[in-house]
C-alpha cells in the first residue's frame, strides 16, 4: 500500500514538473483569447450586397481586421441585403447618425456629391476596366476632398466589373430596350429622366423589389452585373443578356467623418490599412466571379446574345447622342470633361482594346 501510494505522488509530482515546464516554455493556454470580447464601441455599416456571397464575406473578414486593431475595443455590424433600405436611405441614415458606414454604389454616393457619377454614369466611355482603373485613381484624390468637405471620409473605391443588360426578351439593339420597362433605382430621378428623354420607359424601383417586379411583368430589363443576377435570381425572369460593356459598376466604402475622426490616429491607419487590403478584394472578386456567375446562369437557361461590330456602333453612336444631356445634368460639366481628357491621354500612351 506505501508503495501504491509513493507512485502516485511521483506520477503528481511529475505532471507539475511538466506544467511548469511548458509555462516557461511558453506553451501557456490563452486565456485571454478565451475571454468574452465586449467592444464599447460600434460602427454600424450599411450595404445592398447579399448576405451569404463573397463580398459579404470580405466585409465580415474586415470587421475581424477593425476588431484586432482596436484590441476587440471596435465592433463594425454589417447590415447586408439593404435591410436598412435603398442607398439614398442608407446616406440619409449616416447623415443623421443612426449609421456611421456604408458600402455604396456610385448611384448611393452621388446622393451626397454629383461629381462621382463621372465614375459610373457615362455609358460607354470606358473600352476596358483597366481604363475605368486609372480614371478612377486619377480622380480619387479630388473626390475625396470633395466628400470630405461634405462630412465623409473614403476608405476605398473598386469596381465590380461591367453592368449588362439583362431581359426578358431578347434585346440586341437600342431600339429593342425602347420596347421594354427598365429598372431604374428609385430615387436616381436624373438617370430616369435621361432615359426617358432618349426614347425609354424607365421605372423608378428599390432593389428589393427588382425581383418581384420581374415576375409580374412590372419591368422587362435589369441593367447589374451577373453576380447580382445570380444571387438575386434575376436570370429566373430575365432569360436575356446583352454581352454589351454598358459601364462599370463602381463603388466605394464611406464613413462619417465625425465617427473616423473620433478614432485613435494609430487605430485609423490599421484600419485604413486593412479597408485598402478589402478593396482590392473586392476588385479581384468583381473580375472572377464575373465569368463564374454568367457560366452558372447559362446552364439554368439564361442566354448570352454577343454584340456583334454594327450592334456595337449602334450603341457607340446612342450613347455619344446622350452625352450632351448627361454632361451638366448628371456628371458635373468639370469633371465629365475631366474623365474624357484624361482618356485621352491615358489612350495616347496604352494601346487599349475593347473587353
Amino acid at each position: 500500500m506505501r508503495i501504491s501510494m509513493d507512485r502516485r505522488k511521483s506520477k503528481t509530482s511529475g505532471k507539475v514538473i511538466l506544467a511548469a515546464a511548458l509555462l516557461a516554455a511558453g506553451f501557456a493556454p490563452n486565456i485571454s483569447a478565451q475571454a468574452p470580447c465586449k467592444p464599447s464601441r460600434r460602427i454600424r455599416l450599411a450595404t445592398l450586397i447579399p448576405s451569404g456571397t463573397s463580398y459579404h464575406h470580405a466585409l465580415q473578414e474586415l470587421a475581424a481586421k477593425w476588431k484586432q486593431a482596436s484590441n476587440c475595443d471596435i465592433e463594425l455590424t454589417i447590415y447586408p441585403d439593404g435591410t436598412m433600405g435603398g442607398e439614398d436611405e442608407i446616406v440619409r441614415r449616416m447623415r443623421v447618425g443612426q449609421l456611421q458606414a456604408a458600402l455604396l454604389t456610385v448611384a448611393g454616393i452621388s446622393e451626397i456629391d454629383p461629381s462621382v457619377g463621372a465614375l459610373q454614369k457615362m455609358p460607354l466611355v470606358y473600352r476596358s476596366l483597366e481604363e475605368a482603373a486609372y480614371v478612377r485613381a486619377k480622380l480619387a484624390p479630388d473626390l475625396d476632398r470633395r466628400l470630405a468637405e461634405k462630412g465623409f471620409v473614403v476608405l476605398f473605391w473598386a469596381d465590380a466589373g461591367w453592368v449588362r443588360l439583362f431581359s426578358r426578351a431578347p434585346g440586341i439593339v437600342p431600339q429593342d430596350f425602347k420596347k421594354m420597362k427598365i429598372f431604374v433605382t428609385a430615387g436616381d430621378v436624373s438617370q430616369s429622366e435621361l432615359y426617358k428623354s432618349a426614347g425609354f420607359n424607365p421605372v423608378l424601383l428599390e432593389w428589393s423589389d427588382a425581383l418581384t417586379s420581374l415576375q409580374t411583368g412590372m419591368i422587362d430589363a435589369v441593367p447589374t452585373i451577373p453576380l447580382h443576377a445570380l444571387s438575386n435570381q434575376f436570370y429566373l425572369s430575365t432569360h436575356h443578356m446583352l454581352a454589351l460593356n454598358w459601364l462599370p459598376l463602381v463603388g466605394g466604402l464611406i464613413v462619417t467623418k465625425k465617427s473616423w475622426d473620433a478614432l485613435q490616429p494609430a487605430e485609423r491607419e490599421a484600419m485604413l490599412k486593412s479597408a485598402a487590403d478589402c478593396g482590392q478584394e473586392f476588385q479581384l472578386l468583381g473580375r472572377q466571379e464575373t465569368q463564374e456567375s454568367l457560366e452558372a446562369m447559362q446552364k439554368r437557361g439564361l442566354q448570352v446574345h454577343p454584340v456583334s461590330q454594327e450592334a456595337e456602333e449602334e450603341w457607340q453612336r446612342f450613347s455619344e447622342g446622350i452625352y450632351s444631356k448627361i454632361r451638366g445634368n448628371i456628371v458635373p460639366a468639370d469633371m465629365f470633361d475631366e474623365v474624357v481628357q484624361v482618356l485621352h491621354d491615358y489612350r495616347g500612351t496604352q494601346g487599349v482594346t475593347r473587353k
